[in-house]
């Protein structure tokens, strides 16, 4: 069941990544999940270059989460990574949910960048 739900979630993160694509102008935003981290990195797909990225493993943040990432923490993360992406001059982004459903930290952490100022 496991195999099949991660084939599940490429078959979708294909068809996604068929129709965004980050641009110096508007880059992707996009996020990892395990069972006890998130990671969200805001790349420019035409240089193929990260421009900053955020997650629960960061000297300020894994302290404080200590292995354990919810939601509270994702929006942490969240508002980490748009904090970071203001100092980079990045305001708008197309948000990559990388086949993961818009639930839970997904939209905890989507939410907390729009709060923080970024444009998704």
């Amino acid at each position: 069941m496991l195999i099949d739900k991660r084939k599940k979630r490429e078959r979708k993160k294909k068809s996604i990544r068929s129709k965004i694509r980050g641009t110096a102008e508007k880059p992707r935003l996009t996020v990892f999940k395990s069972c006890k981290n998130i990671y969200a990195q805001i790349i420019d797909d035409d240089k193929q270059v990260t421009i900053c990225s955020a997650s629960t493993q960061d000297k300020d943040l894994a302290k404080k989460a200590a292995g354990q990432c919810n939601i509270d923490f994702a929006k942490k993360v969240g508002q980490a990574l748009a904090d970071r992406a203001k100092k980079k001059k990045v305001t708008t982004v197309v948000f990559d949910r990388n086949g993961y459903k818009y639930h839970g930290r997904i939209k905890a952490l989507a939410d907390a960048c729009r709060e923080a100022g970024l444009k998704l």
